[in-house]
């Protein structure tokens, strides 16, 4: 302690206390090297003692080493693929021009109506429709003209006559043949065969399809398939409409397909129309198609 910081504490506080001096201990020039303490290994047995996770075992050199000359032996075997097809000689192919077959001489007879069906459906579509059964009559308001209804014609017979006016125009309409009978006094059928273009789609299957939707929403209606058709479909209607001063009027209707035509047979009476008269109907005009 040096002299002047002596005399102070002796002024202050009297006797001054003697502090022994610290020896410093001397540092060495350079710091060994720290050991690493290797990792304590769980000892088996001991409770409560936290898994120790074991670190991913690294890939060595000799890993890569191998996948390198694997890569290295494939790429060598394809240049020795290709440079042996390369010298081999080309193989001789078959000559690809064969025997010209001798063709027969003349025109081909054409093929009758019962062989080619758009004989058939490109001819008259009326002589397609079933005839009137015996004891039937024309109605007062018969249907179409001569057996024909235009577009104009068929688009009356729908509740919105403009609406499906566009619709068959857009569909290809092209013809429809239609004949009707009526049977005593209130017993009635009619049938349109409906021909379209078809240069678009399937217009006549999605017509049928649209007008059996129709059907289908008719509230206390039966339906049954139409054996033989493919689509077509049955209905009979329990519910009649009711108008005041006429009386009730039952409904049946069927819908088939056959090609480009689409088959539609609507039978009315003022007593319920059993299945049997619209499958019956149905099948028979199916078959003249």
């Amino acid at each position: 302690m040096c002299a002047h910081t002596e005399c102070a504490l002796h002024v202050l506080w009297g006797d001054v206390l003697e502090v022994p001096e610290v020896q410093e201990t001397p540092v060495p020039d350079e710091v060994p090297e720290v050991l690493e303490v290797p990792d304590v290994l769980e000892a088996p047995g001991v409770l409560g003692a936290p898994p120790v996770p074991r670190p991913a075992r690294r890939r060595g050199r000799t890993t890569l080493l191998v996948a390198a000359a694997a890569v290295l032996g494939v790429v060598a075997g394809t240049c020795t693929g290709f440079v042996v097809q390369a010298n081999r000689e080309p193989t001789v192919l078959p000559p690809l021009s064969q025997p010209v077959v001798k063709q027969a001489e003349g025109e081909v007879e054409p093929l009758s109506a019962a062989q080619d069906r758009h004989v058939k459906v490109d001819g008259d579509l009326r002589k397609l429709l079933l005839k009137k059964p015996k004891g039937a009559r024309e109605p007062d308001y018969a249907a179409g003209v001569d057996g024909w209804m235009d577009i104009a014609e068929y688009a009356d017979l729908y509740e919105k006559p403009q609406n499906a006016f566009g619709n068959l125009a857009s569909d290809e309409f092209r013809r429809a043949a239609v004949t009707d009978w009526l049977v005593g006094r209130t017993y009635s059928v009619e049938i349109v065969l409906t021909q379209f273009r078809q240069e678009r789609g399937l217009a006549a299957a999605e017509y049928t399809a649209n007008e059996q939707g129709f059907a289908d929403d008719e509230d206390d209606t039966d339906s049954w398939p139409i054996p033989g058709t493919g689509d077509g479909w049955a209905y009979v209607h329990h519910t009649p409409d009711r108008e005041p001063g006429y009386l009730p009027l039952y409904s049946a209707e069927a819908m088939a397909t056959r090609g480009d035509i689409a088959m539609t047979v609507w039978v009315y009476d003022t007593k319920p129309i059993p299945k049997k008269k619209i499958m019956d109907l149905a099948k028979r005009q199916m078959e003249r198609l």
